[in-house]
């Protein structure tokens, strides 16, 4: 497979999301799961292996894929035909792919572990020199050439993607005597955030193998030990980026889906 191997965080329970029975990952978004979706966004950049960090409801995720063929295309099914000589009903597939081929890896790391340690248990299916590690819940209409082309020119070894988000409530500025001088509804917030769509070099592994602990985390202690050797650069991104935590983002994803399609870049 071409381009850089594809590391999708699918682990986490989302409890966030209430008591859906279907994995966060997996909830549907314009007739494909939110999953496929970032995928897709890889894909369109020539980045075509993935390997899924798996944890709670890994059967989910490990069925959809498994199933992916008869879900996805016109299928043909052989019944009770003698003159076949086959003791299984007879299975063809057709009809046009709607992306090119797809290498999927799904590798269980643990439930409880934290995303630095995953990514140590799926290390034997990183080669090459980097490796992309991304969020099954967000989806932005990222420019990936742009970012490879940012993390090859600084020489670092982590990129990760900044992006801008609006607040959830509005902004009121006030005198001391209480007269409201501005108010502002969900004013876009003046500090980045960690958007996902990182790249790493495998000297990250080194890293993270150094510390085999279950609990090692990414964000709270890879990154900011990344920071300190002045090895994390942050590529910023000033375009759509929404992340699915809860059930509102999930409706939000869906209709925007269904009006401006914001994240297609295929």
């Amino acid at each position: 497979m071409s381009g850089i191997p594809v590391v999708i965080m699918c682990g986490g329970q989302g409890t966030r999301m209430g008591n859906t029975l279907t994995k966060k990952e997996l909830i549907d978004i314009g007739g494909r799961p939110l999953l496929w979706h970032v995928m897709r966004i890889f894909s369109a950049y020539g980045h075509n292996r993935f390997i899924l960090a798996l944890g709670h409801q890994a059967d989910q995720v490990r069925r959809y894929f498994l199933e992916y063929e008869a879900m996805t295309r016109d299928v043909t099914i052989q019944l009770a035909d003698p003159s076949s000589g086959n003791s299984h009903p007879l299975v063809t597939f057709s009809g046009e792919y709607e992306h090119p081929p797809w290498e999927v890896t799904m590798v269980d790391t643990g439930l409880d572990t934290e995303r630095a340690a995953r990514l140590a248990k799926l290390a034997n299916y990183l080669d090459g020199d980097r490796f992309f590690v991304a969020y099954g819940e967000a989806v932005a209409n990222i420019d990936l050439d742009a970012l490879v082309q940012f993390h090859q020119q600084h020489g670092q070894i982590a990129t990760i993607t900044g992006i801008k988000f609006r607040s959830q409530y509005g902004k009121v500025e006030a005198n001391d005597q209480g007269q409201i001088t501005e108010f502002v509804e969900k004013p876009t917030l003046p500090y980045w955030i960690n958007g996902g769509f990182m790249l790493f070099e495998t000297a990250v592994l080194d890293l993270i193998h150094a510390d085999n602990r279950e609990n090692l985390d990414l964000e709270r202690d890879i990154m900011p030990h990344l920071a300190q050797q002045q090895q994390l650069m942050l590529y910023q991104h000033d375009g759509y980026w929404q992340s699915m935590k809860t059930l509102k983002d999930a409706i939000t994803l869906k209709e925007a889906w269904q009006t401006e399609r914001p994240w297609q870049v295929w």
